[in-house]
């Protein structure tokens, strides 16, 4: 059993990543910090035992940027270009190609914001979906969406009819959910960064800071690559 931890991502360019934090960062640091956020949540991957059986992958656009990102993500990640322009229909396609083409017993599909996300909730995921019984696992964001997501069987139903970028992500998919009778499992929350207050939040963990929504015992990553940007002005 080999699970699929598949980060959703856009190649790293100035002008089209991070745009929110653009205002303050400028667009090219953005866009390098953006690059950091991606080699922090691969890191993050690849601290989940080997030993559960995973395999990393970047599901990116656009087409043509694979040298730019396979030059981020470690070498034993594999690339999986995004289909279609819905995001909803983007994620269902990943889940199903997947378990389908790919053959892994359980996806995850995770956020590339999140670049302290700790390693420990997408065990749990792993772990969780490797239960009898069918479910859905959510990491949930603090801002109303969710970090990852979990499956073991293609539901593309959960990805229909979702406000994408609002504060009801996850609640609409909890509906969704309980409108298909498939069981869902909510995670402790951690956060996703994409404006100034979220940003802040970062600052504060590299600080040494942790988030006051942390649960016990859960410890975000160390996000070496954002870190060494945010504190030394190192390039990316």
């Amino acid at each position: 059993m080999t699970a699929a931890l598949g980060i959703m991502c856009k190649a790293p360019r100035p002008g089209l990543t991070k745009t929110r934090l653009a205002a303050r960062l400028g667009p090219e640091k953005a866009a390098r910090l953006s690059a950091c956020f991606l080699e922090d949540v691969a890191a993050v991957v690849l601290a989940v035992p080997e030993a559960l059986g995973r395999q990393g992958y970047g599901i990116y656009a656009p087409a043509g940027s694979e040298a730019e990102l396979a030059a981020i993500l470690p070498p034993a990640f594999r690339l999986l270009l995004q289909e279609g322009s819905d995001f909803g229909v983007i994620l269902a396609t990943a889940v199903r190609r997947l378990l389908t083409e790919q053959a892994h017993d359980c996806v995850m599909l995770i956020n590339a914001d999140s670049p302290t996300l700790p390693a420990a909730l997408l065990t749990k995921t792993i772990v969780s979906l490797r239960r009898p019984g069918d479910r859905v696992v959510l990491g949930p964001a603090i801002d109303g969406g969710y970090t990852h997501i979990g499956l073991k069987a293609d539901h593309p139903e959960l990805f229909v009819g979702i406000p994408w970028s609002t504060d009801a992500v996850l609640a609409r998919t909890l509906e969704r959910a309980a409108g298909i009778s498939l069981e869902a499992e909510v995670l402790p929350p951690w956060y996703d960064i994409d404006d100034a207050a979220t940003f802040r939040l970062l600052l504060d963990e590299i600080a040494g800071i942790p988030p006051a929504f942390a649960a016990d015992g859960i410890v975000g990553g160390q996000a070496p690559a954002t870190r060494a940007l945010l504190t030394q002005g190192r390039d990316a």
